[in-house]
């Protein structure tokens, strides 16, 4: 670990986690939200949340073919309009200096997405991003996750 976070500035965690609690408040359904956090994770390469969301994810009865398919989710048969409509939107705001989060993208979300749920999905994605960003700058150590989460 190149650096604590945690203990250099305690208020790190507490704002982040915060946010998280917002995330988490029931807006959406658990098993979306942790392909949500998986799809942003394995884009930004942080093997610390992809360990720590697919854990979670089982926890709480997530199917393991699914897990395994989140990266070719538009391949993959098994994920529903919403589920695929979400995981776009991810795509489209953790790339988005190179998408501009485009019109289509939205508007096929927006018709899965009520305007809370939007503005929940939203924020989720940019909680999962900035977890990410905080575990591989200071190369948060992978592999002790324990989910605390149950089915």
């Amino acid at each position: 670990m190149r650096l604590d976070y945690r203990t250099v500035l305690p208020e790190t965690s507490r704002a982040m986690s915060g946010l998280e609690e917002v995330v988490e408040s029931g807006a959406l359904e658990p098993k979306l939200l942790e392909l949500v956090k998986l799809r942003a994770s394995q884009i930004n390469g942080c093997a610390y949340c992809l360990d720590m969301h697919t854990k979670d994810a089982r926890a709480i009865g997530e199917d393991e073919q699914r897990l395994h398919l989140v990266a070719v989710w538009r391949e993959a048969p098994f994920f529903t309009p919403r589920e695929r409509a979400a995981l776009a939107w991810t795509e489209a705001l953790t790339l988005l200096p190179e998408t501009g989060a485009p019109d289509e993208v939205y508007a096929a979300m927006a018709r899965e997405f009520d305007p809370l749920e939007q503005v929940a999905l939203t924020l989720a994605i940019v909680a999962i991003n900035g977890w990410n960003r905080l575990a591989v700058g200071f190369r948060r150590p992978v592999g002790s996750y324990v989910s605390s989460r149950h089915p």
